[in-house]
């Protein structure tokens, strides 16, 4: 019997993201090792394996927070070109002001905890360059409204709000100037089973509804499983296995995949 497997939403012939063959060590610890992937224009691309196994770092890559020691990356946008890794200091910050976003697993590295939610959300935009307070006010609005955030609660300042309303407000200012890419990093660690499920239900929504590129890193299956078209699986900063989401968990090639879903199961 011939089984028809669902092509992911994004069939596309151009990827936006292509990072090729990044490495990173810190002293004598090889955190990536020749790690390479695509990303399609409205795919989600999840990311799973143990701890220590590159995931983190390879994120932070492409959010341009760490520079590898070797590597490219490319985004298929305007007006942006070459390998991203050469880009200075002030070209990546203005890249990810306006192109990339991202939720952090800790929200203190995302948010200032004692500004307003909308303040929080309006600082991504000052640095894009807006200026006036009307628009600052509305766009950090519907961008908390996107994320599902309740608005009574938009001046109210991240240190007051549960895990769950913070990691809404992280994903508002990600949107916020709607990114080409966006990045989330363990998006739903330590929060309540209730509560991922309703982060997750956003995230779906708005992907859903936005088309919006996503990498998410996890080493939550059940999360990987929920949001992504293909998987990639990391073991000790190398990619052992790549596939449609529906293929790495019902037929796993490689042992290290089939011993993490097996564990899962």
């Amino acid at each position: 019997m011939t089984i028809a497997l669902e092509p992911p939403r994004l069939v596309t012939t151009r990827p936006l993201l292509v990072a090729n063959n990044v490495s990173k060590s810190y002293g004598s610890v090889r955190a990536l090792d020749d790690v390479s992937a695509m990303v399609y224009p409205g795919e989600v691309l999840g990311v799973v394996g143990e701890s220590g196994s590159g995931k983190s770092t390879f994120l932070r890559c492409l959010n341009l927070e760490e520079v590898p020691d070797t590597g490219s990356y490319t985004l298929d946008l305007p007006d942006v070109q070459g390998n991203l890794f050469d880009l200075d200091r002030y070209a990546r910050r203005m890249l990810c002001a306006t192109q990339i976003g991202i939720v952090y697993q800790n929200p203190h590295l995302g948010l200032l905890m004692s500004h307003s939610s909308s303040g929080n959300v309006a600082e991504r935009l000052l640095v894009a360059g807006e200026r006036k307070f009307a628009t600052l006010r509305a766009k950090a609005s519907d961008a908390l409204d996107a994320s599902e955030f309740p608005l009574e609660r938009m001046d109210a300042p991240p240190i007051e709000l549960s895990g769950g309303m913070q990691q809404r407000v992280q994903l508002a200012k990600a949107i916020a100037l709607e990114p080409a890419l966006l990045l989330l990093d363990e998006p739903t660690t330590g929060l309540d089973v209730s509560v991922q499920a309703l982060v997750l239900d956003t995230l779906k929504r708005l992907q859903a509804g936005r088309n919006i590129t996503m990498v998410i890193v996890s080493h939550d299956l059940g999360v990987i499983r929920t949001l992504s078209d293909r998987v990639m699986v990391m073991r000790r900063g190398q990619v052992v296995e790549t596939g449609l989401a529906d293929q790495i968990f019902q037929d796993p090639q490689h042992a290290y995949t089939q011993q993490l879903v097996h564990a899962k199961l």
